[in-house]
């Protein structure tokens, strides 16, 4: 007995399963019309759906917004503190220029490292095989390009202008793997500045790095970055970074910081190209004991 009802329900596993693999067959076949047990089913379970998604859009946006308005009232109360604190610095910094520009009236100096034209532009190409080096603008010769004036963004520095033909321009950008693209930089501190230059990106951090730092000098996280306006290229004053990192060369003698470019470099469409306004003095060649113009 006990062996019948062992194979009766052998029967029923069987059976059922066959059933479930016909079912399944049936379901997955290709029709223009479902069976009406499928319509009943679908519909029934999209009215289901539709009745509780409602409430639970609702209380799930409700939720939403409650939190969307605490991070704008947050975000108000940081932008009011930051407000504030523009108005005191542009005030600070209006009677700085005003001071600044007394003290050059009276020892008769008319231009700074600082002083410069600046000349808007747009990046018309790039090579994909070198994206990360070098872009192409649109203006040239004609608009008074130079090579190696400095090229910005609204974030700060991107790189030099490497060669000018009558209507655009190729721009080598800081990115770029060349040992001789050096930039003198200043980071600023609190108490003394520190002068390094910009010389190699490292590609894997996105990150440039500050060269020539003096082992002794105290660099901390954070500090700002500029050009230093001594390399006779670039004016001083135009951003770079900020300091993220600070480490000992690969010899031991000097510092090298690590600096996260105020620019981004890989999605560039508008700049603006830097004419320095200060004029270089002539250097002088004095080897054959006369003092000739280079």
């Amino acid at each position: 007995m006990p062996q019948f009802f062992l194979n009766k329900r052998l029967i029923i596993l069987l059976v059922s399963i066959i059933v479930l693999v016909a079912l399944i067959g049936f379901s997955l076949r290709e029709r223009d019309k479902l069976s009406w047990p499928e319509q009943f089913v679908k519909d029934t379970t999209g009215w289901v759906q539709s009745l509780v998604s409602k409430p639970a859009n609702y209380i799930g946006g409700f939720f939403e917004n409650l939190q969307d308005l605490q991070n704008t009232y947050n975000e108000n109360k940081e932008l009011k503190s930051r407000v504030e604190k523009i108005a005191s610095l542009e005030a600070e910094v209006q009677a700085l220029k005003k001071d600044n520009s007394e003290l050059r009236d009276i020892l008769g100096e008319k231009e700074t490292l600082r002083d410069y034209e600046t000349q808007p532009a747009t990046v018309i190409g790039r090579n994909p095989d070198r994206w990360h080096e070098m872009i192409i603008i649109d203006k040239g010769n004609l608009k008074g390009i130079k090579k190696n004036m400095a090229v910005i963004t609204a974030n700060g520095l991107i790189g030099k202008v490497k060669s000018v033909n009558q209507f655009s321009s190729t721009v080598q950008l800081l990115s770029a793997m060349d040992p001789k693209n050096r930039i003198s930089a200043v980071i600023q501190g609190k108490d003394s500045n520190v002068y390094g230059f910009v010389q190699g990106f490292d590609d894997k951090q996105k990150l440039l790095q500050i060269k020539s730092i003096p082992s002794g000098a105290k660099i901390e996280k954070g500090q700002t970055v500029t050009t230093s306006g001594l390399g006779g290229v670039f004016p001083g004053g135009l951003m770079i970074g900020k300091v993220v990192d600070v480490k000992t060369d690969q010899y031991g003698l000097n510092q090298m910081a690590l600096v996260k470019p105020g620019a981004d470099f890989y999605d560039v469409q508008n700049v603006i190209i830097i004419k320095r306004s200060m004029t270089q003095p002539a250097k002088k060649d004095i080897s054959n004991g006369k003092e000739e113009e280079l």
